[in-house]
């Protein structure tokens, strides 16, 4: 077998324009994931038990059963009650509803690790329970978790893969494309992967950036 790549070049605009939208993929539904986590996991801490038993319930469907399955569902069997969704629109609520059961129970800890001076202060100046959430813990949980949560964002960006089989136009979507054209799987899939490899030193670098500027 002789590699040619020559032939794939030609398409590396398309695979970088792909990437970005792999990234804008990621980011929004890492954000959204992130503020259903921080509501969840206020509700787990200081809600009465019917909300802090339905908000189980999510955690525990979206943790225990698969990104592409939940997907699925929403593209192919909301249709039958009604309710149509873009390709985008399904994975994008997908994602941010599997990232926000998993940002939850990170949360959570971070919850349990606020100092108890800090939330006594808060009590003493007449916080009420939401803005001692916003204003003390919620700084605290992205300080202490920023690690973990960074780790959580680079695997997001990773999983837009997935968009593909929806036919977003995403990296991992542009690239099968463009082997059903040129049929050259080999160079294409191993200069997508250098990509993904590229996207990851750079998400991670930049997320180390910030988190030392931050924190």
């Amino acid at each position: 077998m002789v590699l040619q790549y020559g032939q794939v070049w030609q398409y590396l605009p398309d695979f970088l324009a792909g990437a970005f939208v792999a990234l804008w993929i990621a980011a929004v539904a890492f954000a959204g994931g992130l503020l259903i986590g921080l509501a969840g996991a206020a509700a787990l801490t200081y809600a009465a038990w019917p909300i802090r038993a339905l908000v189980t319930a999510y955690v525990r469907f979206f943790t225990y059963t698969p990104q592409l399955v939940q997907i699925f569902f929403l593209f192919f069997a909301l249709p039958e009650v009604g309710i149509t969704l873009s390709p985008v629109a399904a994975v994008l609520i997908g994602m941010t509803l599997n990232a926000g059961a998993y940002l939850t129970e990170i949360e959570r800890a971070g919850f349990a690790s606020v100092p108890r001076p800090e939330l006594d202060a808060a009590a003493c100046m007449g916080f009420s329970r939401v803005q001692t959430v916003w204003y003390v813990i919620a700084p605290h949980v992205i300080r202490a978790l920023y690690p973990a949560l960074s780790n959580h964002y680079i695997i997001m960006t990773l999983g837009t893969s997935m968009a593909a089989i929806f036919g977003v136009e995403e990296l991992t979507g542009r690239a099968l494309n463009a082997n059903a054209i040129s049929f050259r799987s080999v160079e294409i899939f191993s200069v997508v992967a250098l990509i993904y490899i590229a996207l990851t030193v750079v998400a991670s670098t930049l997320l180390w950036i910030v988190g030392r500027a931050l924190f």
